[in-house]
């Protein structure tokens, strides 16, 4: 293999790596609060590697197929935590009523499983 492309394969492998490393299992869940005004923090996510849980996290499944999308819709995944999702967690500017914020969205990636109990325990606390 020629020098330059294994500096191309070496330089991949490093922006490879913190991405794989932030992905993560989650469950998301409605945490009950309503707004009047956007931005709307209704959704608090756990990580279920770390056990860490956060609020006010914006779920994204734009990037999943559409029969991902279907399956999350179909059963309330993203309101009662019913599917473990797989995902990153990162920061996004947006828009909101002309004033400009940043704030953390879950990518998600794909679709896991089915969520037990456990993994949804936070939703309750929220």
């Amino acid at each position: 293999m020629r020098l330059e492309n294994l500096a191309i394969l070496a330089a991949l492998a490093l922006v490879a790596t913190p991405l794989a490393a932030a992905e993560g299992r989650y469950v998301v869940c409605d945490n009950g609060l309503r707004c009047v005004k956007a931005p709307c923090p209704s959704s608090a996510i756990r990580n279920l590697d770390t056990g860490e849980t956060f609020k006010s996290v914006s779920p994204d499944i734009s990037g999943l197929s559409e029969a991902d999308r279907q399956r999350i819709r179909d059963e309330d995944a993203l309101y009662y935590g019913r599917l473990v999702l797989n995902g990153h967690v990162e920061p996004r500017q947006e828009s909101v009523a002309g004033k400009e914020a940043r704030r953390p969205t879950l990518v998600i990636t794909g679709i896991v499983g089915r969520a037990s109990a456990g993994d949804r325990e936070h939703c309750r606390g929220s």
